[in-house]
């Protein structure tokens, strides 16, 4: 498995997709994720056309286990964000 990109390599290669400098690329990039964080930190979803949908689902009240020292207790409810992603990409990575 080869290394994830990085932010510099993703807003290069942006920019050269986009035919512009990596400037313009870097601020909307970090646009882009800024909307996707406000939005679905405030309960909504986010769907990226043809990658996934980002959401965030809540947790009930659950009981876990510290597995260091086997001890049993209750963890409140949480919300935790998921990502489906879309067959377009499943299809693309599998075929």
């Amino acid at each position: 498995m080869s290394k994830p990109m990085t932010k510099t390599q993703l807003v290069a290669a942006l920019a050269d997709q986009m035919g512009s400098d990596k400037k313009s690329a870097a601020s909307a990039l970090d646009a882009i994720c800024g909307l996707i964080t406000s939005e679905v930190s405030g309960g909504g979803a986010v769907t990226l056309p043809g990658v996934g949908k980002i959401y965030c689902r809540e947790r009930p009240e659950r009981m876990v286990r510290n597995p260091a020292t086997g001890e049993s207790f209750q963890k409140a409810a949480d919300k935790v964000v998921k990502m489906t992603i879309a067959k377009a990409l499943k299809d693309s990575v599998n075929g």
